[in-house]
């Protein structure tokens, strides 16, 4: 399967972690849902680094990405979170 791929690291205050997982839960099974050129959209916590999520989004292209950014349920989670995320890493890559 080919694809856009979009790895994500937040690093979340830890006071805020409770309260930032169930959103992003949330976020991404809407996404899965809802936006057909949504094809995966995993959610982990690494072993080492209990206060950081790792998601790993395969789109159909980077225009179906750009639609989810645009989404009603992004711009929710994105409104609700921004004061829980101390830092965030985003890398694009192209599946081969």
């Amino acid at each position: 399967m080919s694809g856009y791929v979009v790895a994500v690291e937040f690093d979340i205050r830890p006071e805020a972690f409770a309260a930032f997982k169930p959103l992003m839960l949330e976020n991404a099974q809407a996404s899965l849902r809802d936006e057909p050129g949504c094809r995966q959209f995993d959610v982990s916590v690494p072993v080492e680094n209990p206060a950081r999520i790792f998601l790993y989004e395969i789109y159909d292209d980077e225009a179906a990405f750009k639609a989810h950014v645009a989404s009603p349920h992004y711009k929710r989670f994105a409104a609700a979170t921004k004061e829980m995320i101390a830092e965030r890493r985003v890398t694009f890559c192209k599946r081969l």
